[in-house]
């Protein structure tokens, strides 16, 4: 038996993802007939509704952990770039110093600019690494090169899948196999 989860994850019709849902607005999407297909191993939640006279039987809508829409996506992924935060850059970089290597705690972490800040350098996903304290204050408002502290892995945009795993949630185990299946070739996430 899986622990309860309150999400869904919203797929358009070809199997993409667009958004963490409710179980209701999931509910409201079965009920109203706009869901495609659904996949997971199980519904996350049966919801009951009124009885109907004729037949005597109760509604009931089944919420599966992954539910696929009709239609056109609501989200048109290439006006849509994936959000950096602190706490997926690490979870990208997999809390491993770009530049000693070692592993740290989250709260040891800091986000490093390639390029620094003071000189023009973007809070982007390509101009970002993971960095301990140490070699973050070592490294200063430098390049790479200027420290003579090269970079130990290149950065990188993550893919739409990637992105929805790094968002951190408590996802079950059946959506997150779903999700890493759909990683890319290489992905420092598999």
């Amino acid at each position: 038996m899986h622990a309860t989860h309150h999400h869904v994850l919203q797929l358009d019709i070809q199997g993409t993802p667009q958004a963490w849902i409710s179980i209701e607005q999931a509910a409201t999407h079965h009920a109203s007939g706009a869901v495609a297909w659904f996949d997971g191993d199980g519904p996350l939640r049966t919801l009951r509704g009124g009885w109907n006279v004729a037949s005597g039987q109760q509604s009931l809508v089944e919420v599966h952990p992954i539910i696929a829409l009709r239609g056109a996506a609501r989200v048109n992924l290439f006006d849509r770039s994936t959000a950096v935060t602190a706490a997926k850059l690490f979870r990208r970089d997999r809390m491993t110093c770009a530049y000693c290597g070692l592993r740290f705690a989250e709260r040891h972490l800091q986000c490093e600019h390639i390029v620094p800040a003071s000189r023009g350098g973007a809070w982007s996903w390509m101009n970002l690494v993971t960095a301990c304290a140490a070699c973050n204050g070592r490294k200063a408002a430098r390049t790479p090169e200027q420290a003579r502290m090269p970079l130990l892995y290149l950065p990188y945009v993550p893919s739409r899948f990637e992105d929805f795993l790094l968002a951190g949630r408590h996802i079950r185990a059946d959506v997150h196999e779903w999700l890493a299946a759909r990683l890319p070739r290489g992905s420092r996430l598999a």
